[in-house]
């Protein structure tokens, strides 16, 4: 592993400054590699898997390492999937705006962002690494934050649905940058299989989102 570290030891900080950088070379490396295997075209064929299927395989329990770049997508993956999860719960709240399409999807990705989280905080204890919220009050690419859920609150019955997808796709197609990024950049085996593996469901989850019926059609790219 690049760094050995112990939350709350002097050097803390200065270890937290480094994974930020490293989270921003992290997405770019991510964004560069999706552009360039043409991430988001419609020509794409799309994949045949569930939208539960992330954590197809079991983490190991044994010792792993991981290298920045592996730290760095698990500590950006983890906050991303919490606030997915806290926008499906919303939308528990809001039955008025309901959309059987879209609540099933929301229904599986329950199940397999929860799923998700588990592994990834497997590889985190397993690496010794502790897990570290570095990206509280950010406005990542992709993720929802306390503000977007005040936004959706405050939004009238008949936009939520479209809101909340438009929100849940920014999610899914971010996370597949990242996933690419991983498997680019990663050092640990064990964390690249299972970024494989999530970005593999996100793209099913994607198209089963944009084929919904009455879904509008995806930007180019988007």
């Amino acid at each position: 592993m690049d760094e050995q570290f112990v939350a709350e030891r002097p050097g803390s900080r200065v270890r937290t400054g480094r994974l930020v950088g490293v989270v921003a070379t992290l997405v770019a490396t991510a964004l560069a590699v999706g552009l360039s295997q043409g991430w988001g075209r419609t020509d794409q064929a799309p994949v045949a898997s569930s939208a539960t299927a992330s954590s197809a395989a079991a983490v190991p329990t044994a010792p792993v390492v991981l290298n920045g770049t592996d730290d760095a997508f698990v500590q950006l993956l983890i906050p991303m999937n919490e606030g997915a999860l806290a926008l499906i719960d919303q939308l528990d709240t809001r039955p008025a705006a309901a959309d059987p399409s879209l609540r099933a999807l929301l229904g599986e990705l329950r199940t397999a962002h929860q799923a998700e989280l588990r592994d990834l905080r497997g590889l985190l204890a397993a690496g010794n690494v502790p897990e570290l919220n570095i990206h509280e009050g950010h406005q990542m690419p992709g993720m929802v934050t306390d503000v977007t859920l005040a936004e959706l609150r405050a939004a009238p019955d008949a936009e939520v649905s479209s809101r909340a997808a438009a929100l849940i796709r920014a999610h899914l197609a971010q996370t597949v940058v990242l996933c690419r990024g991983e498997q680019t950049a990663g050092g640990s085996p064990e964390l690249k299989a299972l970024a494989g593996r999530i970005q593999q469901a996100r793209a099913a989850e994607l198209s089963t989102l944009d084929d919904r019926p009455g879904a509008p059609t995806a930007a180019p790219g988007g």
